[in-house]
């Protein structure tokens, strides 16, 4: 007899709708079949009984004809400037327990810069920066160029290219109309940190009682328990830096993924590591993810490898081999299956369900 029920929800590539003109990344953060395919069978393997549901406007009844125990949501949504929560805000309707962060967390963190007022709240680093509405607006005289421009409610490098970085006012102009004309959403303008790409995963929970703060007294302990870091990864773009400007691309995260050099563990020094982890977990923490998450960083080579944190994926990719967090976790000698089953066990103890 399988030990749960339960129901894995996405968002599939080949069920995403299709609107003429629509970018041709638009849907790049959404999942492959062999994605859900191995999900599914990483919770077979301790016995549940596994069942996919589409997130889209027929989950709310074909969960209430499953009924299933508990929910592994990975569902990036498909409309909206906070379609990442629209799954939970309904898993919350009905009640059903469910893997990861919940409704405010998703819908502030998919927004970049609403993380990033966030962040600078709490005094964490991240870089300066503008969000841009109409065209015409006049830059932050606090910015200087090079800057970096990207949509503002997008994942998986959706928008970003080689173009991204921009030198000058007729640069930055372009690529702003650029990317209001095909995303229909704010664009992030910000300063451009040229150094090295390194992202953190998590798996865990802050031990309760935890508040969306940090402690007002710097010598204060860093409160991490319950928090499992998974060696730092850093991306070389190797070969396509120069075509790809030496940007962690739409482009190099999918045409390119099984090409670039990846580094993990990261060459750091511990003291470092010791850093980008508490940063991690700080970050984690002021926006309230739950279960699992990836803190991206840029290590600025103009100050010493000064870490910038660029933003965080609450739901991060789960495709074998390729997503960011099971090349991480295997560096850690933890299998596809093992990570699946670390954010499940993960969420059943929050629930009471373990």
């Amino acid at each position: 007899m399988a030990l749960l029920h339960i129901a894995l929800l996405a968002n599939l590539k080949k069920n995403a709708p299709q609107v003429p003109g629509m970018p041709t990344d638009y849907w790049a953060d959404l999942d492959s079949s062999s994605t859900i395919e191995a999900i599914a069978d990483a919770l077979r393997q301790r016995e549940h009984r596994v069942t996919f549901l589409e997130g889209d406007v027929t989950l709310y009844d074909r969960l209430r004809e499953v009924r299933p125990d508990i929910c592994f949501n990975i569902c990036e949504g498909h409309w909206g400037d906070s379609r990442e929560s629209h799954v939970p805000a309904m898993l919350e309707m009905l009640r059903i327990p469910y893997t990861g962060s919940k409704v405010l967390a998703l819908a502030v963190t998919l927004d970049k810069p609403m993380t990033k007022r966030v962040l600078a709240y709490h005094d964490l680093p991240t870089p300066a920066f503008q969000t841009f509405e109409r065209i015409d607006e006049p830059l932050d005289p606090a910015l200087t160029f090079p800057l970096f421009v990207k949509p503002s409610r997008e994942g998986t490098g959706i928008g970003i290219s080689a173009q991204s970085v921009v030198h000058n006012a007729a640069e930055l102009r372009e690529q702003v109309t650029q990317m209001l004309e095909a995303y229909d959403e704010p664009v992030l303008v910000e300063r451009f940190i040229d150094g090295r790409d390194i992202t953190v995963g998590l798996v865990g929970n802050l031990v309760p009682p935890v508040a969306r703060r940090l402690p007002d007294d710097e010598d204060a302990p860093r409160i991490i328990r319950g928090l499992r870091f998974l060696p730092p990864l850093e991306i070389s773009l190797g070969e396509y830096s120069h075509e790809e400007g030496g940007v962690y691309t739409n482009r190099a995260k999918t045409v390119l993924a099984d090409q670039l050099a990846y580094f993990c563990p990261a060459p750091l020094s511990p003291g470092l590591v010791e850093d980008l982890n508490w940063l991690a977990a700080a970050t984690f923490r002021v926006t309230g993810c739950l279960d699992v998450a990836r803190v991206d960083f840029r290590l600025d080579a103009s100050d010493g490898d000064r870490p910038y944190i660029l933003e965080v994926n609450p739901l991060p990719g789960l495709a074998p081999g390729i997503s960011d967090l099971v090349l991480e976790a295997n560096a850690a000698g933890i299998g596809h299956a093992e990570l699946v089953n670390m954010i499940l066990d993960e969420a059943l103890t929050r629930y009471g369900m373990d």
